[in-house]
């Protein structure tokens, strides 16, 4: 069994940001989760010795690679870390084979060639090695890049932000690649995101940054659908944000009453440990509620709402919709089903929303 990567990390970059983080990152895929400017890059420099904290201590296993007590600190080609920048760092005038080979310099040619060439190959890169890497596509260069990082046999693999601006179709082949050679190597590997779809994808655990800080920690599920923070709530994708006031609490049925601020809207929500009175913080994902021009009838949801179409934007494959129903919902649905709608500014339509897709955050 691979032993854990631990680290517990203090940075300095300026009067207004500091890296302070305490972790844990066993076998398998562990997301860095944050928005731009959290420290996620940061973070992923001070692990592979390219940045130097000011005090804390970073261990592979038994292998202590940083300590500032012990004026202990590893050079980064010595800590058997790979390493996957955002932006590739392949050395253009190189072919793919040499730019492997740049991190096996110390074995024997015959040893190298055989490592560079089963690595390509796991990787579907075997028949571009003689190729340098502006002769090949965007998705090839980052397989090329995830050969270089993982041909050295690391014990700890990094990775930031390695399938940005790689098309989703490009980046699921990747992802499953890299899937499975993680199942077979089982090493500790922190992946570097802000999105999402990636999140859910790879992770098996996920911690969050927020300005050089840990705001959670847990799996995918615990941490990204149910959302303690608004903050983290809004990383995790939910577009909608309310606050009210409980009118009401059933805790034979598990849920309670709200009354939207400024409204006249109710919506049944899950029960939590709140007194009527109390003013409760919502979030709800657009793409967690549904659109009728008709009042459906029937439903096992229990929040059914009148409103007014506002208006709707295109966004790729998606079209956003703003519904006035005394406040402002945003949905989301597909262009088919806004054509068999046939939804216009100002149609009347009803929101449909489930208790459950009401999350309660902290105000």
């Amino acid at each position: 069994m691979t032993p854990p990567l631990t680290a517990s990390i203090r940075k300095r970059l300026s009067d207004q940001f500091i890296l302070d983080v305490a972790l844990e990152a066993a076998q398998g895929i562990t997301i860095v989760f944050g928005a731009s400017g959290s420290g996620k890059s940061t973070l992923l420099r001070c692990l592979a010795g390219l940045l130097t904290p000011d005090a804390g201590h970073i261990a592979s296993g038994t292998t202590t690679l940083f300590d500032s007590t012990r004026n202990v600190n590893v050079a980064p080609q010595r800590r058997r870390i790979g390493f996957v920048f955002q932006h590739l760092a392949l050395f253009p005038h190189m072919s793919l084979a040499d730019n492997i080979a740049f991190g096996i310099p110390h074995l024997p040619a015959s040893d190298r060639r055989e490592r560079i060439t089963s690595t390509a190959e796991r990787f579907g890169i075997g028949q571009l090695l003689a190729r340098k890497p502006g002769a090949i596509s965007g998705g090839e260069r980052q397989r090329a890049a995830l050969a270089r990082a993982l041909v050295s046999d690391p014990e700890v693999l990094l990775l930031d932000e390695p399938m940005s601006g790689l098309d989703h179709a490009t980046q699921s082949r990747i992802i499953d690649d890299l899937r499975a050679w993680n199942m077979a190597h089982d090493i500790p590997v922190l992946y570097v995101t802000h999105s999402h779809r990636e999140v859910f994808a790879l992770g098996e655990r996920v911690v969050v940054l927020e300005d050089g800080r840990m705001l959670a920690t847990g799996t995918p599920q615990e941490v990204m659908d149910a959302p303690a923070h608004e903050t983290l709530a809004q990383l995790a994708g939910f577009e909608n944000f309310f606050t009210g006031t409980v009118t009401a609490k059933r805790a034979e049925a598990g849920v309670m009453l709200c009354r939207l601020d400024g409204t006249a809207t109710d919506l049944e929500i899950p029960l939590a440990d709140t007194e009527v009175g109390a003013p409760v913080r919502l979030a709800i994902r657009a793409g967690d509620i549904l659109l009728a021009n008709q009042e459906p009838r029937g439903l096992s949801a229990r929040n059914v709402l009148h409103g007014t179409l506002a208006f709707t934007v295109r966004e790729g494959a998606t079209v956003v919709a703003r519904v006035d129903a005394g406040v402002f919902f945003t949905v989301h649905l597909t262009p088919s089903a806004m054509e068999t709608l046939h939804l216009r500014q100002k149609s009347a339509v009803w929101l449909i929303v489930k208790t459950h897709s009401c999350r309660l955050v902290a105000l």
